[in-house]
Parts: structure tokens; C-alpha cells; sequence
């Protein structure tokens, strides 16, 4: 595992992002662990993680892509703080985009998009917090191909989240991230995996985060629930 995965699950753990115990899902379901993106609340915390985001970018899809878009709401600090990051890095300028849940009807800026308008020509990754369903690129997906004046005009090189959950989409066997893969044609990746999480907090750990009653649990919940 690369060093800059491992820092990231603790840096998870650290900003209290990454919790195990019970959890009630948006989908319904019982799961023993939750990550939620809404606690990085500091100037440094959200500066640390965009780091993190540009090293996965980097690793995934190298330096061929334009622009960062970040769906609304979470995708939106994700994006700003990534492309400051990927600047600093890698002395690569990226622009960033958002979409709006409400389009904007008067003044320069009007419209769904907030920040850069993609156009045709530009080659865009897609950067949220974590996906289950696959549900947000829906919505996301028709928005930027609607900025195309011609077919093919804008390239989505691919989708970065901070969590692979490992389980399976709604109505399938493989993962969420595999499922967009496929219906869309552009990969889909993440920066740490669950199964990266588990290996580093338990199987290589020293099980006080993930213990053994936590683990039990967490076969539980794959045995069920996972993507195969």
C-alpha cells in the first residue's frame, strides 16, 4: 500500500471522518462503519485532504485532464481545495467547476454551472466524497454532457471519491464504483478501499480501532452486502 494511503486512513481517523460502531445508511441498511467528507471543518484539515485527492488523481490518471468538478454540495470544497492542491504539487493549473442545485437566472454567472464553464475540448475528472448507489453521477453525468455543442466534445477521464465502500450497487454484484465504470465508460476510482482500511487497521494493525468484534461485524456486513 502506498505511504500516502496509509496517512490518509489515519488522517481519517484523526479528523473523526471515519467512524465504526451502527449506522443507519441513506439506502436503510445497518452498517458497522461511516465516513462522512462533512467533518473536515478546519482551513488545515481541508488543505491536508486536497493533498491527498491530487496524489490519487496523480496516481489514477496522471496529468491528462482539464478541469475538477464537484457535484453539489460536498463535491464543491472537494474541488476548490484539490485544485489548489494539484497546482502545488505538480505545477499544474486545473480549473474547477460545480454544479448548482438551482440554476442561476440573472447576472454574468447565470446558469447551473458555478466556477469554470467546461467546454467543448476540455477533459474533466469528477471528484466526490464516497458513493453507494452510484445515484449522484445520474444527476451529474446528463449536466456536463449537456455543455457539449457536439458529440464527444467533452471527455470525463474519470470520477475520484476518498472511499471505496467495497459493496455492492442496488440491483447488483459488483461495486458502485465498477457499476459507473461500466455503464458510463470511464473509471472510477478511489483513494483508499475498505479493504485497504481493514488491512491497514487490522490485518497489519494493531486492532484498536478495528477490533475483533468490530471485524466480526464487518464480515457480516460483506458476507451480505459485498461486492464480489
Amino acid at each position: 500500500m502506498e505511504d500516502y494511503k496509509k496517512e490518509f486512513i489515519d488522517f481519517m481517523l484523526e479528523c473523526k471522518v471515519l467512524k465504526f460502531g451502527s449506522f443507519t445508511l441513506k439506502s436503510g441498511r445497518q452498517s458497522p462503519f461511516f465516513m462522512n467528507a462533512g467533518g473536515y471543518v478546519t482551513g488545515g484539515q481541508l488543505a491536508q485532504l486536497g493533498k491527498y485527492y491530487a496524489k490519487a488523481i496523480h496516481d489514477n490518471f496522471g496529468d491528462d485532464f482539464d478541469v475538477l468538478f464537484g457535484p453539489a454540495y460536498k463535491g464543491i470544497p472537494l474541488a476548490v481545495v484539490t485544485a489548489v492542491a494539484y497546482s502545488e504539487l505538480y505545477g499544474k493549473e486545473v480549473k474547477y467547476c460545480c454544479d448548482r442545485k438551482e440554476e442561476k437566472d440573472h447576472g454574468a454567472d447565470k446558469g447551473g454551472i458555478l466556477g469554470y464553464k467546461i467546454q467543448d475540448g476540455d477533459r474533466v475528472v469528477i471528484i466526490e466524497d464516497v458513493t453507494t448507489s452510484g445515484k449522484s453521477i445520474e444527476e451529474v453525468y446528463p449536466k456536463i454532457k449537456a455543455l457539449e455543442t457536439k458529440e464527444g466534445g467533452i471527455t470525463i477521464v474519470g470520477e475520484i471519491v476518498s472511499l471505496d465502500r467495497r459493496e455492492k450497487a442496488p440491483d447488483s454484484s459488483i461495486s458502485a464504483l465498477e457499476s459507473i465504470s461500466q455503464k458510463y465508460g470511464f473509471p472510477a476510482r478511489a483513494i483508499v478501499s475498505m479493504d485497504e482500511v481493514i488491512e491497514a487497521l487490522y490485518t497489519k494493525g494493531n486492532k484498536e480501532v478495528i477490533t475483533e468484534e468490530i471485524k466480526k461485524e464487518l464480515d457480516l456486513y460483506y458476507q451480505q452486502w459485498g461486492a464480489k
